[in-house]
């Protein structure tokens, strides 16, 4: 197997750029990874890459052995996959990425019940608010919030959420209750904002009579934690935009109330993306499948009785 894991460091070299990158993604160190890329060199007798003072640069022999490698992993892959499904043998590592909220409430903790159901398969799952890389970063699947752009991917939606604008009982009343989109800029209200390296929102959409239309909100406060900000609203110190779920209890209670009611943000798709080659993988779709029931009966249960935006 030591020629077939050179391949895989290879291939993850020539996709990320990177030596330490790639040795990152293959759980090994960067000695460990240059010394697989120079012994395939030398079993070939070429040069894979040239190297730069940031970035490794295939030659046009690494560019053309390139294809053939990956076609030798894809193979493999689907032979694996061919005998995993005969004989119902699940057995690997999937790595999965989600938001903060979503993989806290809805995916961790049905990771140990998948565990105990198939316990040969062994799950990395790696949460963050920051846009992901699915391709990039090795990942074989990632659940994504929000509004999605173009995407190589193969997407399979889990659930339409819609969101909420949201502020303590404090915050409403020593500011007021805005009614609309349009009172948050005039009246200068706080508005709390998600922001990371990346991000794309930077305008809050809300569905106004006339259609959805974007506001440039200001706040006082921005972190890249989304429950960071749902602490700082029930704080008093300002107007949150958020996915129904996320603040579910919090508006059950009274803790949080609506704001702004007459233009509600435009909800998001909760989805499930995979890269298309990885679909073959049995054990990638009995996690999809177990993880995607689970976590639309909890989004039933999370809004249950709420008052949902049309």
């Amino acid at each position: 197997m030591s020629y077939v894991n050179n391949l895989k460091m290879f291939v993850r070299v020539y996709e990320l750029g990177n030596m330490s990158a790639a040795a990152r993604d293959q759980r090994t160190s960067p000695a460990v990874a240059s010394a697989r890329i120079a012994d395939l060199e030398k079993h070939l007798g070429i040069r894979l890459f040239n190297r730069t003072t940031r970035r490794l640069k295939p030659t046009e022999n690494g560019r053309l052995f390139y294809d053939g490698a990956r076609r030798v992993l894809d193979a493999i892959d689907d032979a694996e996959a061919a005998v995993m499904t005969s004989t119902q043998n699940f057995r690997g590592t999937i790595f999965v990425a989600a938001p903060l909220g979503v993989g806290r409430r809805f995916i961790a903790p049905h990771v140990p019940a998948f565990k105990d159901e198939y316990p040969q398969i062994d799950v990395r799952l790696r949460l963050s608010d920051r846009v992901i890389d699915v391709i990039g970063e090795g990942l074989d699947m990632a659940f994504h919030l929000g509004v999605l752009e173009d995407s190589t991917l193969k997407m399979r939606l889990v659930a339409d959420c819609p969101r909420i604008l949201c502020a303590s009982p404090s915050y409403v009343a020593r500011r007021g209750n805005p009614d609309s989109g349009e009172a948050l800029i005039r009246d200068g209200h706080a508005c709390l904002n998600l922001r990371f390296p990346g991000a794309r929102e930077f305008q809050w959409t809300l569905i106004t009579r006339e259609g959805p239309r974007r506001f440039d909100v200001t706040g006082p406060f921005e972190t890249d934690d989304g429950d960071v900000l749902t602490g700082w609203a029930l704080d008093g110190r300002g107007i949150i935009l958020k996915p129904i779920f996320e603040v579910a209890e919090h508006l059950r209670t009274g803790h949080l109330v609506p704001v702004a009611r007459t233009t509600p943000p435009l909800p998001v798709q909760l989805t499930c993306l995979t890269q298309h080659r990885r679909l073959r993988d049995p054990k990638i779709r009995v996690f999809t499948d177990f993880t995607i029931a689970r976590c639309r009966a909890e989004l039933e249960r999370a809004t249950a009785g709420l008052e949902l935006p049309q």
